[in-house]
């Protein structure tokens, strides 16, 4: 519960002050700075939806939230979860995001997802594809 409080109010500084570490809260232990992982990053994961289901469809926390939950399904070994919760966070990041990296971040873990899940196929098709982008957007280093 103090994880979910910590989270909620560094998400409300960001909003409110333009300051703090915002949506990393949810993801990152407020200490040392290291990701969650296993029952813990899950379980903030449901606790960052349930927090922000309410607001608007393009909300950017909202949809950085359904993210955050499909993420820890899928690290969680819960991949058949996982996959509605990344296809529904794709469409959003494609329908209301300026950016291409967010695209292309929520188009990788879906890759990583369905891979997961025994779906190789796709998973190398969306793999490609958002190889092709990012060699299109950053460009070749």
């Amino acid at each position: 519960a103090c994880l979910v409080r910590q989270a909620e109010a560094a998400v409300k500084e960001e909003e409110e002050w333009h300051t703090g570490k915002g949506m990393l809260k949810w993801q990152r232990c407020y200490d040392c700075g290291q990701q969650f992982h296993g029952a813990v990053r899950l379980a903030l994961g449901w606790g960052c939806w349930k927090t922000y289901l309410g607001r608007p469809e393009s909300d950017t926390v909202r949809c950085v939230a359904i993210g955050i939950l499909g993420n820890g399904l899928d690290e969680s070994k819960r991949p058949e979860e996982a996959l509605p919760v990344l296809e529904a966070y794709l469409k959003l990041v494609r329908r209301y995001s300026a950016d291409e990296t967010p695209i292309l971040s929520a188009q990788s873990n879906l890759a990583n997802c369905l891979n997961n899940v025994g779906r190789r196929d796709e998973a190398l098709v969306l793999e490609r594809e958002v190889f092709a982008r990012c060699v299109a957007t950053l460009g070749v280093s």
